[in-house]
């Protein structure tokens, strides 16, 4: 396992923040932190993260929840501050938009770098609670499909514009190297499924990532999953909030709208309409170009290769936290299996049918 997790190293050297441990902090060492410097009080849970260490406030006295964020001690802090200004500056372009607010601290500041309790130099913030449902726990439907769409192309076009010196950095979850996860691929037993996860990506490495430096390029979401978004409980059909900034990167347009699709691919019916489909809502509010939905085909292969080899190689590692790194792995295989035999004349002909509907046209 060390010899192998060298070579992987070697050949995804940016995969290491993957495989940092956790950093946690006391609750009460945060609870002291927030009131130094927000003056926040309040009861503080702790919540879930991949990465960072987050944490719930229940003000006191009522009023608004809020989320207190310490960046792993292993992230740059140029990289939280990339999260930052992306966020500003969503709020200056599209104030409408349903994500995160940063609340300042004392100060005015967006965010503090402070040292924990162990020393490690971290990056603080707040952000306002966005209320909603998880998408994962609302029924899925054609309509919802719609609304992520659209509110993807709409976060798209607020985004563009923003420059930031951590845009161009190299990132595990970057569809740009995707051929680049081909030796996580070693953990995957299953000879048919690494033939087919290895064949996604060939198809990438020689169509496609040739074009990419001709493709439109700005900052993206670059992780439009189903668990960063929430829906209207009473409405689940529509989109309420956007959620983890965490995996930005300056790259090809045409990536947001790849890594979207490809989980809301029919892996049981059919692949090419819900590709299509979702394409054509992105477009009906963001116009795609020809080289644009030429390339998505490849794009959304390349990303659901990285899924299940990335997931599958922390798995590996990190067997006690599986059941939760490896939750999009099973439907990741079906999808990568469901659209194998497409070429990508196929999906852009069909993605040409699909926005000469009069619901797609109407949009």
């Amino acid at each position: 396992m060390e010899d192998l997790d060298a070579a992987i190293r070697a050949a995804l050297p940016e995969a290491a923040v993957l495989t940092a441990p956790p950093a946690p902090v006391a609750t009460g060492w945060a609870a002291d932190l927030l009131q130094r410097l927000y003056g926040l009080q309040g009861q503080l849970k702790p919540l879930t993260g991949e990465r960072d260490a987050n944490f719930l406030l229940e003000p006191a006295g009522g009023g608004a929840r809020c989320m207190l964020k310490l960046s792993h001690p292993d992230e740059d802090p140029v990289v939280a501050d990339f999260q930052t200004q992306a966020l500003l500056h969503v709020a200056r372009t599209d104030p409408g938009l349903p994500v995160q607010r940063l609340l300042p601290d004392r100060h005015g500041a967006p965010s503090v770098q402070i040292e924990d309790a162990e020393g490690r130099t971290r990056v603080a913030r707040v952000f306002s609670y966005l209320e909603g449902l998880p998408m994962p726990q609302a029924p899925r439907s054609a309509a919802q499909r719609t609304s992520v769409a659209r509110m993807l192309a709409r976060l798209d076009r607020a985004l563009a514009g923003l420059e930031h010196p951590a845009a161009a950095r190299e990132l595990p979850w970057d569809i740009q190297r995707a051929d680049r996860v081909r030796p996580l691929l070693t953990h995957v037993t299953d000879p048919a499924r690494r033939a087919l996860a290895e064949a996604a990506l060939a198809g990438f490495e020689r169509r496609t990532k040739p074009r990419l430096a001709g493709l439109r390029r700005q900052p993206i979401h670059n992780d439009f999953n189903l668990y960063n978004l929430l829906v209207d409980a009473q409405e689940p059909a529509r989109v309420a909030g956007i959620l983890d900034f965490g995996d930005m990167v300056h790259a090809p347009l045409v990536d947001d709208l790849a890594v979207a699709a490809s989980y809301h691919i029919d892996e049981q019916g059919d692949a090419l309409a819900t590709i299509a489909q979702f394409a054509a809502d992105y477009h009906a509010a963001s116009p795609l170009l020809e080289a644009e939905t030429l390339a998505l085909l490849d794009l959304v292969r390349a990303r659901l290769s990285m899924v299940v080899a990335i997931s599958g190689w922390r798995g590996a590692r990190q067997p006690e936290n599986a059941p939760y790194l490896m939750r999009n792995n099973a439907v990741s295989w079906a999808r990568l299996q469901a659209c194998a035999e497409l070429t990508p004349e196929q999906v852009q002909d069909a993605i040409h049918a699909a926005c000469r509907t009069p619901e797609t046209t109407h949009a």
